[in-house]
């Protein structure tokens, strides 16, 4: 249940009515609660507020935890934590599958000791939307066939429709059917798990992408259930889940253990967050998107220092933001380490909602609650601005032109100086921006042929041009200005090279709906732009092949080649192994580079392209205003097209339908699957809790540098031909074309231990190189790190990782926890922790353990070759220091990141899901 009983909730005299003609609709009036501390707090913790008030039972939620959250301002300087019980979950199916399995096999853990395993099911509201499956197979090689049969067809006098209709029905469709041939038994999984489980909801493949979805479909924001009104809050198994932050739904990403507990009815016990106000003011460039916007806010940002913190808009500058820009800023708020970015509900946001083919019911409670609570937001109101930790501030008219790489997602080039950056990171050192190219070798160029035509590739080179990912593909100004751009250009004379990858993966259908309304649709095609499916694509890793010949160009002149992507990351390895240059840029610019060709251009000075009739063109001569943007969005981009596309959705696709999955409440697990399996995480385990042991001369499986990603740690992308899970794969008789990726194996972890830290770009100092490899220190011998941690396991010996800062930043990967935990590592020791990650090695019982203040691996002259012995005192108490002992004689101490009481009760019954299956079993 969402709401104690009136008789257990303490604040049960506050609840009133909000409609008198609807008097059993209710809500927690905060207002009175009669406390002049409620109108100062920001809008982001009112919420907590809400949240804590409304589900006090002097329990799980007590009314000292509503008092903490009322004295905010008062205990900025101290560790308080707090329980949250957010209103529903959100998940992927790349992260949705790995935790279903988890739920199975707790089931299996429950009956075994003589509980009831339908205890195991979600009690809170779960989404789980299927986006990362599919793959750029199908793209511009398969226009030509295409384009051959519509010649065809024309001759024959049968053409009745353009070819860019034709892509639009038939390359998705392509592409899903691969989808379907690879994922059948993932996707038959999770529609058993759908009919086995309460409260859980599956949105099919070709839906679009989870987090736009979520923003046009699924958000609530202001939820009516149980008889009373309540804001729309969430919890994702994804980080960029803060992208609902831009429609006033306050929302953050989890690991995939810590929303299995949420859906088990548990809070997430949190620490009070300091909340950083981001002031707006000003107003952009005719010529600025709001890509630029969003990459000037996370390098911004990133210098701030928002890690673990709340970041909340307001000022005049934020009514100037679309709700697509807006959730295109919150959306890279991982990128800037905070844990929320959000904007409250305003005038704005409610002409999304109408726009968006919400019904007027909603718009009239959804207003008139959040009036009556205080948590509608005029900007244009100072009276209005709250107490913030700290006010920083951006003006819009300073924004330029800008992209990000070519490995990061902070690190912003303006548009300007791409040219000569690209040109200091070929020399520079290797490292985030260098690839240490000699100086001799810089302007190789190599020859290659593609469709019998001669071509050549030199460093900076483009080979894949993606508009993809949530990011951008949500917001219709940054869309349509690619579409525009693309009109422009194919008037110019202008084309794309034919062996770059191009490729179009909207979030939703609703962006093919308006793109091909406004006309826009055929030109984008005409660069190669198809939509080629509906899902995260390119941004996840799953760009597909290369032309063969640009791979053996590419490998021939050791090249460094780049990828220009609408997305939110660029980790290395993460785009395709072959592009060692990644970079983020707007859809717009995304063309722009597949039209020039390379990234080793100034559009200021030179021209993006010469035409067939010997005409410089230039980026300024077609690239559209703001004013021209906004038009065509005024024109074409309407509700019904939002609710045509959603009512699909409730139907569900074809494919999906026929899918036949089991109707046991216990999963019957196949021993020949490839993809799911039982995992080991509960073997073993029983009712009595065994005490924490130190962990005595463990050996050092890495050692780590600064920024470790959790796609270093546990890959999404392709499995490669030599790795251990390739191996593993060969055994159990399947060829490398039935691989599929890492990502999609997520069910099955004898493939994941073996991808664990099994990225081509992880550099290990041990090595001092980039590879997915390690030392056997007992021997001295290379190996893959998981033959290494096999060797070691089957010694008995404890393993622990060595790590710099902002270690497990990146996606919320819960396999970046679990893969550690089954190759035997007990602890981290890192100078930092990206949030998720380091809650995610709480879950699985990894010990994250922090350097003291100004104490570093090479500081404290740690070479990673001692063995270690860290001392766990009987007694426990969240951030303790610890004694770390060295083989050596030496010792010195670090922090214990348990942050919280119930972190430390995770850790004692070894992980959260032990814990979960403890309280079920309770007699």
């Amino acid at each position: 249940r969402r709401v104690p009983s009136a008789m257990s909730n303490p604040y049960a005299h506050i609840t009133e009515s909000l409609d008198p003609q609807k008097p059993a609709h209710k809500f927690f009036n905060l207002t009175k609660l009669g406390d002049p501390r409620y109108e100062r707090l920001p809008f982001s913790i009112r919420v907590l507020l809400e949240s804590a008030v409304r589900n006090c039972d002097e329990f799980l939620v007590k009314k000292e935890d509503v008092e903490r959250i009322l004295s905010w301002k008062e205990t900025q300087t101290q560790t308080v934590e707090v329980p949250f019980r957010p209103a529903r979950v959100i998940l992927q199916d790349f992260t949705g599958v790995p935790a279903v399995v988890d739920f199975a096999a707790m089931r299996d853990a429950v009956k075994k000791l003589d509980g009831d395993p339908e205890k195991i099911n979600p009690v809170c509201p779960a989404d789980l939307v299927i986006d990362h499956s599919i793959q750029v197979d199908f793209s511009r090689k398969y226009v030509l066939f295409l384009l051959i049969v519509r010649i065809f067809m024309f001759l024959s006098q049968c053409l009745c429709m353009p070819l860019c209709c034709e892509l639009h029905a038939v390359m998705p469709l392509k592409n899903q059917e691969l989808e379907f041939e690879r994922n059948k038994e993932r996707f038959q999984f999770l529609k058993w798990g759908s009919k086995a489980f309460q409260n859980t909801r599956i949105i099919p493949p070709g839906s679009g992408i989870v987090h736009q979805v979520n923003l046009e479909y699924l958000a609530r924001v202001v939820f009516q259930q149980d008889g009373y009104y309540y804001p729309d809050s969430l919890v994702g198994t994804d980080s960029h889940t803060t992208m609902i932050d831009g429609l006033g739904v306050l929302g953050w990403g989890v690991g995939g253990i810590e929303a299995e507990a949420v859906m088990l009815g548990q809070p997430i016990s949190m620490v009070l967050p300091e909340v950083i106000g981001y002031k707006v003011q000003g107003t952009p460039s005719k010529y600025i998107t709001s890509t630029d916007i969003v990459l000037t806010v996370t390098k911004h940002l990133r210098q701030v220092g928002v890690v673990g913190k709340f970041v909340e808009f307001f000022g005049p500058g934020v009514a100037q933001l679309s709700i697509a820009d807006r959730a295109t800023i919150a959306n890279m708020c991982p990128e800037y380490g905070a844990t929320a970015a959000f904007f409250p509900v305003d005038h704005v946001s409610m002409h999304y909602l109408q726009q968006t083919g919400r019904e007027a019911e909603k718009l009239g409670y959804i207003a008139q609650y959040l009036k009556a609570v205080g948590m509608f937001r005029d900007y244009s109101d100072e009276s209005q601005d709250p107490d913030f930790t700290k006010v920083v501030e951006l003006d819009l008219s300073t924004v330029v032109p800008c992209c990000s790489g070519p490995k990061r997602p902070q690190d912003k080039v303006a548009v300007s100086e791409m040219k000569q950056d690209f040109q200091t990171c070929l020399g520079a050192k290797q490292g985030f921006k260098g690839f240490q190219v000699p100086p001799e070798n810089h302007d190789v160029t190599i020859p290659f042929q593609h469709n019998g035509r001669d071509y050549s590739l030199s460093h900076g080179s483009v080979v894949i041009a993606a508009i993809t990912s949530c990011t951008n593909t949500s917001n219709p100004s940054v869309m349509l200005g690619a579409g525009l751009l693309a009109k422009k250009a194919v008037e110019c004379g202008l084309s794309v090279k034919p062996y770059i990858k191009t490729s179009l993966s909207p979030g939703s259908g609703v962006v093919t709906y308006y793109l091909r309304e406004s006309g826009v649709m055929r030109y984008l095609a005409d660069l190669g732009f198809e939509v080629v499916g509906y899902g995260c694509m390119t941004c996840i890793g799953n760009s597909g092949p290369l032309p063969e010949s640009v791979v053996e160009a590419i490998t021939q002149g050791d090249l460094v080649a780049a990828g220009v992507l609408s997305g939110n990351r660029n980790f290395e390895g993460r785009v395709h192994p072959n592009t060692h240059a990644n970079y983020l840029a707007s859809p717009p610019l995304v063309i722009a580079y597949a039209l020039a060709g390379t990234v080793r251009i100034d559009f200021e000075k030179e021209p993006i392209a010469v035409n067939a009739k010997g005409k410089e063109v230039f980026l300024h001569d077609i690239w559209p205003t703001r004013e021209e943007i906004q038009a065509v969005e005024r024109q074409f981009v309407i509700p019904a097209m939002f609710k045509e596309v959603y009512e699909k959705v409730e139907v569900g696709e074809p494919r999906w339908n026929s899918l036949s999955a089991p109707s046991e409440k216990l999963y019957t697990w196949d021993p020949k699957s490839t993809y799911i399996k039982s995992p080991p995480f509960f073997e073993g385990l029983t009712r009595e809790l065994q005490e924490p042991k130190s962990i005595v001369d463990a050996y050092v499986l890495l050692n780590l540098g600064d920024s470790v990603t959790t796609d270093h740690i546990s890959p999404a992308g392709n499995i490669a031909r030599n790795s251990p899970a390739a191996r593993y794969l060969n055994s159990c008789g399947l060829t490398p074309r039935e691989f599929n990726s890492y990502g999609s194996r997520r069910g099955n972890d004898a493939v994941m231990a073996r991808g664990t830290f099994a990225n081509i770009r992880l550099f290990n100092k041990f090595l001092n190189k980039q590879a997915p490899r390690t030392i056997y220190l007992p021997t001295g011998e290379t190996m893959d790190v998981y033959d290494a941690a096999e060797k070691y396991q089957q010694a008995g010996h404890s393993l622990l990782v060595l790590a710099g800062k902002e270690y497990g930043s990146g996606s919320s990967r819960d396999w970046a926890a679990k893969g550690p935990f089954l190759l035997g590592i007990k602890a981290v020791l890192a100078e930092s922790y990206e949030r998720i990650h380091r809650s995610n090695l709480v879950g699985m019982g990894i010990i994250p353990l922090e350097y003291l203040p100004g104490d570093t691996a090479d500081g404290l002259g740690l070479t990673g070759q001692e063995r270690y012995t860290v001392v766990i005192p009987p007694q426990l108490t969240p951030r303790m220091l610890v004694d770390i002992k060295l083989d050596t004689g030496k010792t010195f101490q670090a922090r214990m990141r348990f942050d919280t009481d119930v972190e430390l009760a995770y850790f004692h019954h070894g992980g959260i899901l032990n814990y979960m299956i403890r309280k079920m079993t309770e007699k």
